[in-house]
């Protein structure tokens, strides 16, 4: 289903802490996308319940017991009529996006924000909402997906 002017906030790596200024962004949010790492199921429930929109979640490395371990490794979801494909580690990407049609690749892992475009995908790495590692700021970000069009949009917390 098209949507016009979807705006999807994108997260990662929360290991088991759901901070309330990621849920305030969560309620502005036409949709949102977890790249993994979720580490309680107390946070997919808490997002579940703020998300007005649609939620979209993959498995990441630390997600090893039930229920996350039931979380799918990758994901390929068709938001506001662009196709994500989510994967946790971009080091296990097991296609070739532009071949597949796919125009944004959502991961996390690294705990590093980072926006790029290669061959006409975007790659985005939301950064980490979860607790703070080593000096890294606390990050997400926004995707606007407009009349197929797309635009990162990183956001830095203040935390």
């Amino acid at each position: 289903m098209q949507k016009a002017g979807l705006k999807v906030l994108v997260i990662s790596d929360t290991h088991g802490l759901l901070r309330p200024e990621v849920l305030a962004l969560v309620e502005q949010a036409g949709a949102v996308v977890h790249a993994g790492d979720v580490g309680k199921p107390e946070v997919l429930d808490a997002l579940r319940e703020a998300a007005p929109g649609e939620l979209s979640v993959i498995r990441g490395n630390v997600d090893r017991v039930a229920p996350l371990n039931t979380l799918p490794e990758t994901l390929l979801v068709e938001l506001g009529g662009v196709w994500i494909y989510l994967i946790h580690d971009l080091n296990q990407l097991d296609l070739v996006p532009e071949v597949a049609g796919i125009r944004v690749v959502i991961s996390g892992h690294t705990h590093q924000q980072r926006v790029a475009e290669r061959g006409g995908v975007l790659y985005l790495n939301p950064g980490s909402v979860g607790p703070r590692r080593f000096r890294l700021p606390v990050t997400c970000a926004w995707l606007q997906l407009e009349a197929g069009q797309v635009r990162a949009e990183p956001v830095t917390l203040e935390v």
